[in-house]
């Protein structure tokens, strides 16, 4: 990426520390899973509208932001399902709380009360084929609670190219999680939204310094395309 989402967000003092000490890149692997985190009905709504619109009826919504990754997230799922890439997809947990206390956002009415039996619904764009695990967590985490690592751990996995959102909440805490695990980590900055585009663009930088390497949906296709050969194939029932 020439552009980075965040140049426009940095001071004069945050250029110069990045010119005199770039990030260096964490590293990636020859045996890539693909993370989808959180793509569900309750951040986008049931149409596209501007957040300032779409929170009269979905107050969790990210408006635009979670519409206009949608074709970009396609293009790198599309790539990762035809290279036989694994593809692991993130949800919320009903069952019981999550971090956040009480009764979600949205009121007693009867459409609010549809709205929050789907809201942990993944969106048809980029819905689960059969084959595709779904793990359900209450924590922003992916790894928090649930069999994540393990399973990663069983196909080999080294690195978990990750999109979804929020940027700033549950990518950015997946992301801590997998670098914690030792996993290298690609972030796709057009395959990520949240609500608010400052805190987008700044936890992405964040990311890019500490955690992760933050590419574009070009070079993540070119990554995934070039793993292809090298993937192990998934272990087999015993």
């Amino acid at each position: 990426m020439t552009e980075r989402p965040w140049d426009r967000f940095l001071t004069d003092q945050d250029r110069a520390h990045v010119k005199r000490q770039p990030a260096a890149p964490t590293g990636r692997g020859e045996r890539p899973a693909l993370l989808l985190v959180d793509l569900y009905r309750w951040v986008f709504g049931d149409k596209p509208e501007p957040l300032l619109d779409a929170i009269e009826r979905w107050p969790g919504s990210c408006g635009m932001a979670a519409w206009e990754a949608i074709p970009h997230i396609q293009r790198v799922l599309s790539h990762a399902r035809e290279a036989t890439i694994p593809v692991i997809h993130v949800t919320g947990l009903d069952a019981i709380p999550g971090w956040r206390s009480g009764t979600p956002r949205g009121g007693t009415q009867p459409e609010a009360v549809d709205q929050r039996r789907r809201r942990y619904d993944i969106i048809n764009e980029v819905a689960p084929r059969d084959g595709e695990p779904v793990l359900r967590k209450s924590a922003p985490s992916a790894f928090w609670g649930t069999p994540l690592a393990g399973y990663l751990n069983s196909l080999g996995i080294d690195t978990i190219v990750v999109a979804g959102e929020s940027t700033s909440g549950c990518v950015r805490a997946t992301v801590v999680d997998g670098k914690s695990y030792r996993y290298n980590v690609v972030v796709v900055a057009d395959c990520v939204f949240d609500r608010h585009q400052a805190s987008h663009a700044i936890n992405l930088f964040d990311m890019d310094q500490k955690y992760a390497d933050v590419v574009s949906v070009d070079e993540a296709i070119t990554y995934i395309r070039n793993c292809r050969t090298t993937h192990p194939a998934e272990p087999s029932a015993a």
